[in-house]
């Protein structure tokens, strides 16, 4: 029975966090639009992935990479979100109790995934309950990408402005990134004609969404302050 209710409770929450997340992609940023469907995003996404992880706990011999895989999308959202809520009147952003809890938890779970991804690369298919080495590692890489951003933090204790945007994007667009994924080429594809399925064209979404994540962070990390900006 629990089972069943958290696994409804997924395809609804990650069903709206990927429109919640479309919305706020698209808008233009800072406006009321981009912030509602950012709200939308964050707590849909929190959602999903919260029973995406307890699925995953329940049972571990069929859904355990589900488990680690939700611990990740809530440590993007909460480590995004948190980002954007830093008040932008100081000079340098300054990391907190947060952002350390943050980086623990990341790094056992970067140590759990590899320890899985090396358990399948010794089995004579590379397959460990029921997943191959490539799915353990491809999030193992987006967990260290995570840890070292968050130790660079933790040394430095603050960041600039632009780099609070930066890390306040490409957290949330990764996260969108996974929940698009899992909907479109994951488990989620159930729900389409298998036609729709076997002709490719459900990995369009996957790509754009990564094109949009690249322009938003070079426009962010590359484009020159405002006069007024740079004049304060």
């Amino acid at each position: 029975m629990l089972p069943d209710a958290l696994l409804l409770t997924h395809i609804i929450a990650g069903t709206l966090c990927v429109a919640g997340g479309a919305v706020a992609f698209t808008a233009p940023k800072g406006r009321p639009v981009h912030r509602a469907g950012g709200t939308v995003f964050f707590y849909t996404m929190l959602i999903a992935s919260l029973s995406g992880a307890l699925l995953g706990l329940i049972e571990p011999e069929r859904l355990l990479i589900t488990a680690f895989a939700g611990v990740l999308g809530m440590y993007l959202v909460l480590t995004g979100w948190s980002a954007a809520r830093w008040p932008k009147s100081q000079a340098a952003t300054q990391a907190g109790a947060l952002e350390v809890i943050a980086a623990v938890l990341i790094a056992a779970t970067l140590t759990g995934l590899v320890t899985l991804g090396v358990i399948a690369l010794g089995t004579a298919e590379g397959v460990y309950l029921g997943f191959m080495a490539d799915y353990y590692f491809m999030l193992a890489a987006m967990c260290g990408l995570g840890f070292v951003f968050d130790l660079s933090l933790v040394l430095r204790r603050s960041l600039s402005d632009r780099a609070r945007v930066a890390r306040h994007l490409w957290r949330m667009g990764l996260a969108y990134f996974i929940a698009v994924g899992s909907f479109f080429t994951g488990p989620g594809a159930r729900v389409f004609p298998e036609v729709l399925r076997e002709s490719g064209l459900l990995s369009l979404p996957e790509a754009i969404t990564a094109v949009l994540i690249l322009f938003w962070l070079i426009r962010t990390v590359f484009n020159r302050p405002r006069r007024k900006e740079a004049q304060a």
